[in-house]
């Protein structure tokens, strides 16, 4: 099998994007940007002016040393005598694509980086099926630095004391692009409630910046069956950037 299609074997894809006719010889994955594209009236909104109502940062002031020597410090919530250690984030801190997750759990909390446990290996294979990888071009973070107790939810205070902290973040790296994984992120960065599945396949807007939402890598591992609509998600994601990035 080759490397393409174990990718989307693990996305739980294969063989779905195989070619019919006998003749197609490209790979599903290269084809990657050629999936389906957002709607006309939401390509439209990629050249709309962007708004200038933006909430800057309370740590406008600091740069990525002092944001992390701040981050390792923190004891603003409960969560931090809880847990090992603040997972801070991990990437290229020029990236064009940010993914911003949940929070860590016991293998992010250990290691002190996000996504390393079985949902960690499957976003991975996620990005690769774009042609991404988490060192090049791509940050990660999550909406909470901190480990919840037995991998909770999040609560709204904890959320309101550290998204400061990833707002800088995006600040500082001035993405192109944000993916938010799962609800915790998408709602957090929405500032509104909402159910995932009404905020899929169409394109929100974070500070200015273009986000589109998906599901978790951990919900999709205890899932697999909504593995299909997640690619569609991230075929989503291709097209915009392309969009984003035409001269």
């Amino acid at each position: 099998m080759s490397h393409d299609n174990a990718l989307l074997r693990e996305l739980n894809l294969y063989p779905l994007w195989v070619r019919r006719d006998a003749e197609a010889v490209t790979s599903s994955v290269a084809v990657a940007p050629q999936q389906p594209t957002p709607p006309e009236s939401e390509m439209k909104r990629l050249t709309a002016p962007v708004s200038t109502a933006n909430q800057p940062s309370p740590y406008a002031n600091l740069g990525w040393e002092e944001l992390k020597e701040k981050v390792k410090d923190c004891t603003d919530c409960k969560l931090r005598p809880t847990c090992t250690q603040t997972v801070f984030g991990v990437g290229d801190e020029q990236a064009d694509w940010m993914i911003v997750g949940e929070g860590p759990g016991a293998d992010e909390d250990i290691k002190g980086e996000p996504f390393v446990g079985q949902a960690g290996k499957l976003l991975d294979n996620m990005l690769a099926a774009i042609k991404l990888k988490r060192s090049n071009n791509v940050y990660i973070g999550n909406i909470v630095k901190c480990r919840p107790p037995a991998n909770r939810t999040p609560e709204a205070d904890e959320v309101t004391q550290c998204l400061p902290y990833l707002r800088r973040q995006i600040e500082l790296i001035q993405p192109k692009l944000i993916v938010a994984l799962g609800k915790t992120a998408a709602t957090s960065l929405l500032g509104r409630d909402a159910a995932l599945g009404s905020l899929r396949g169409q394109l929100h807007e974070f500070n200015g910046v273009p986000l589109i939402i998906t599901y978790h890598p951990a919900y999709l591992l205890r899932s697999p069956t909504e593995k299909a609509k997640a690619w569609q998600d991230l075929c989503l994601a291709v097209a915009t950037m392309e969009k984003l990035i035409q001269p």
